[in-house]
C-alpha cells in the first residue's frame, strides 16, 4: 500500500478504535490461548445523570489494566476515587486478577496511587516534555 493510502485522522469515531481494539484482542488471545478478556467499568453519575466520575479498563489474563479514571473537579477529596479503585480492586479479584496495572503522569496522581499501594515499575522521562509517565502496579492478594 503506498503511503497516499494512508488515512490521517485527529478524530477516529468510537467504532474504529473499537475495531482495533478486538482485533488486537483477537490477535492476543491467540497467541497466548487467554480468552478471558473483559471490560470493567464503573460509573458515578450525579441527580441530573452526568457523569461525575468514572474509571475503566480491562481484566486479562490474571491482570486488571485502569485506562481511564476521572473524578470531576467539585467531587474531588471526598474519598471517592478511593471508593472507585477499591470497587475495581474487588472486582478485579473477583475475576482472578493477581495485580492491576496503570500508567499515569507525574502531574496526575502518583502520590494517590502509592498511597493506595501500587508501586512505580517504570518511569518514562520527557513524555510528556518535561513531565513523566509512569508505570505503576499493585499485587493483589487473594
Amino acid at each position: 500500500m503506498p503511503p497516499s493510502d494512508f488515512e490521517i485522522n485527529s478524530k477516529p469515531g468510537p467504532d474504529e478504535i473499537q475495531y482495533l481494539e478486538d482485533r488486537l484482542y483477537e490477535f492476543n488471545s491467540n497467541a497466548t490461548g487467554i480468552t478471558d478478556g473483559k471490560y470493567l467499568a464503573i460509573f458515578v453519575r450525579d441527580e441530573s445523570k452526568r457523569i461525575v466520575a468514572g474509571i475503566c479498563g480491562n481484566t486479562w489474563g490474571g491482570c486488571a489494566e485502569i485506562r481511564q479514571f476521572w473524578v470531576d473537579e467539585a467531587w474531588r477529596n471526598r474519598g471517592l476515587g478511593t471508593r472507585l479503585l477499591k470497587a475495581v480492586e474487588e472486582e478485579s479479584r473477583r475475576r482472578g486478577c493477581r495485580q492491576m496495572i496503570l500508567m499515569t503522569f507525574s502531574f496526575q496522581a502518583p502520590g494517590f496511587y502509592l498511597n493506595q499501594g501500587f508501586e512505580v515499575v517504570s518511569v518514562l522521562d520527557d513524555q510528556p516534555l518535561g513531565h513523566k509517565n509512569m508505570l505503576l502496579r499493585k499485587h493483589l492478594s487473594r
